[in-house]
This record gives structure tokens, C-alpha cells and sequence, in this order.
């Protein structure tokens, strides 16, 4: 026993979770919450009339590690300065002792798990086959995730689309040399989404980017910026168009989801028409049916996501002597 916790950089968690260690801990938080592990706890978000940023904060466990801890803000304009999104930090616990085990630099968990989250989705509902495949916006996120579908070994070509033409040629051109996938650079977004077979949206917009009709059939549209009820990448064209609605947790995106929000509200969608990922990787629901089918992902993030990530981060720190150390009984 020892009051020693292990301090993670940003670094050190780049160089422990890799792309298939990332995967693998998705696929175990996913599995778990399909299993009917605890559900997490809600997360808290606070916004504010006037900033368009926001701070959120969320626990979970998932045995037979201790709990886990995050708390942090979404801050949009970071996008701009090619800054992550998402800044956090991750409280791990002890699992015997409930003491501090473990304080890792959390932006950089969440930008990689939310990226294997996403390759999770895509195994689990795209159709079968190489993948075309486009990334609305140019930050942090999208880079991760043109890393992310390089590993999983399916993409045939990526169009990159951003606010900023120049922007967009230049991210498209580091990730031609990063991944070796054919990555271009597309003029608007209509374009980048044309013949699509996995459209990601990574913009934390208020209102849509997309609309329904410039979406392919048989595409799997995924937004990550719906993480709040303020926030809809899509509109209700196209979750009126979508054969199969699928969120990371069912009770988080009745309240944050912003395009499942405004579905429910409508009546557009009932509480039945939303299915959980976990329920589709152990079959307790079906997701895709058909290969003309238009699926719809929203991920707001969940605190299993992080529990699962850190576990595996941890677990590799200590195997490796990575990290440092600080004592703050002392």
C-alpha cells in the first residue's frame, strides 16, 4: 500500500494509448453497458446565455478498477488555433482504498477514446467494406479520428471539410503524410458528404451543417459535437430519414443529445426508436438492417468511456515505469 499517485502527462498518455489500446478499451466500455454494467451517472453541464462554451463534469466505475473522475470545458473558438476543443483532467481512485491513485491529463484521453468510440460505431453500423468517408471540421478531433480510421485498416479516401479552405488543405496534407490514406480537402461541405459512406461531424454547431438530402443512402452520419440541447449538428430532416437512431447512452441523450432532444420533444422519436451502442455490440438490438440504410450516431460522451480509457492507461504506465510520482499526504 502506498500513498504515491502516479501523475500522467499529455505525452505520457499519447504514447500509452495507442490507436488499438484506445479501441480495445471502447469495446470494453460499450460491451460493459450492453451487459448491463451500472449505468453512468449523469453528466453535469453548465452553459451560460452569451458564451458559447461550456463546462461539464461526470464520475464512473468500472470494476474491478476505482473510480474515475473527469471534469472539464468545451471551448469551440480553440478550433481555430488548431487547440483541442476539450480540455480535462481525470481522477482516478483506488479500488481498495477509494484513495487518489491516479491524476492524468485528460484532453488527450478524451481526444483518443472519443476517436476509437467513433471506430467502435463504425465497425458496429457502417456498411461492409472499404469506407469513403468525410470529416466535417478541422480541429483536434478530426485528426484524431483520420489517425483512428487509418488503424482500423477500411478507408479507401477521406474529404476533409472546414470553415476555412486553407485550413482544410493544409490538416488534409499533414494527414496524407501521418497515415498514408488519401486525405483531400473539399470545397464545402455538400461536396466532402457526396457518396459518403460515413459522414463525421466534429463542429459543436448550434444549428445543422448537413442537411438530409446531401447524405448518400446507406450512409452512417455520426455527430460529436450534439452534446447538448443547444447544439444539433443535423437537423430533424435527416433523424426523419434515419432507418436507426443509436446514441452512446440512452438516459444521457433523451437530455443532451441536441438533435434527439428536439426528436423526442416533437414526437418525431419515441423513447423506443433510440438504441444504445452497447445493446447493439452484444445483440441485445439490432442496428443496421438494411445496406440502403441511413444511420444516425450521436455521441455526447460518457464517463465509462473514460473510466475504461484510464484503466488501460494506467494499467500500461504501471507496467512500463511510466509516469511520475507525487505524494500529497506528506
Amino acid at each position: 500500500m502506498t500513498d504515491e499517485i502516479l501523475v500522467l502527462s499529455r505525452s505520457d498518455v499519447a504514447e500509452l494509448l495507442d490507436a488499438d489500446t484506445a479501441y480495445a478499451s471502447q469495446v470494453r466500455a460499450f460491451t460493459a453497458i450492453g451487459e448491463g454494467a451500472p449505468r453512468p451517472s449523469s453528466k453535469i453541464m453548465l452553459e451560460f446565455d452569451g458564451l458559447d462554451d461550456l463546462c461539464f463534469t461526470y464520475a464512473s466505475r468500472m470494476l474491478p478498477f476505482g473510480a474515475v473522475c473527469k471534469f472539464g470545458s468545451v471551448n469551440p473558438a480553440n478550433a481555430e488555433h488548431g487547440m483541442p476543443t476539450v480540455s480535462a483532467t481525470v481522477l482516478a481512485l483506488d479500488a481498495e482504498t477509494g484513495r487518489l491513485a491516479a491524476i492524468i491529463e485528460g484532453t488527450e484521453i478524451t481526444t483518443r477514446r472519443t476517436a476509437a468510440a467513433t471506430m467502435v460505431a463504425v465497425e458496429a453500423l457502417a456498411v461492409a467494406g472499404p469506407l469513403q468517408v468525410a470529416m466535417i471540421g478541422t480541429g483536434v478531433q478530426a485528426a484524431a479520428h483520420v489517425r483512428a480510421l487509418a488503424a482500423r485498416g477500411r478507408t479507401g479516401e477521406v474529404r476533409l471539410a472546414g470553415r476555412s479552405a486553407s485550413r482544410s488543405a493544409a490538416v488534409a496534407a499533414e494527414l496524407v503524410a501521418d497515415t498514408g490514406l488519401v486525405v483531400r480537402s473539399a470545397p464545402d461541405v455538400r461536396t466532402a458528404v457526396a457518396d459518403a459512406q460515413v459522414v463525421v461531424l466534429g463542429t459543436t454547431a448550434h444549428t445543422p451543417v448537413v442537411e438530409a438530402d446531401w447524405i448518400a443512402d446507406g450512409a452512417l452520419v455520426v455527430s460529436l459535437g450534439s452534446i447538448s440541447p443547444t447544439r444539433c449538428e443535423v437537423g430533424q430532416d435527416l433523424i426523419a430519414r434515419a432507418a436507426r437512431v443509436v446514441v452512446d447512452d440512452r438516459t444521457s441523450a433523451r437530455v443532451q443529445a441536441g438533435p434527439v432532444v428536439a426528436a423526442l420533444a416533437s414526437g418525431l422519436l419515441t423513447d423506443d426508436d433510440v438504441v444504445a451502442l452497447g445493446d447493439v455490440l452484444v445483440g441485445a438490438a439490432p442496428g443496421r438492417r438494411f445496406p440502403s440504410d441511413l444511420v444516425f450516431y450521436n455521441s455526447t460522451g460518457i464517463g465509462l468511456q473514460d473510466a475504461a480509457a484510464a484503466a488501460a492507461v494506467i494499467a500500461t504506465a504501471r507496467e512500463r515505469g511510466a509516469g511520475q510520482h507525487l505524494n500529497l499526504s506528506q
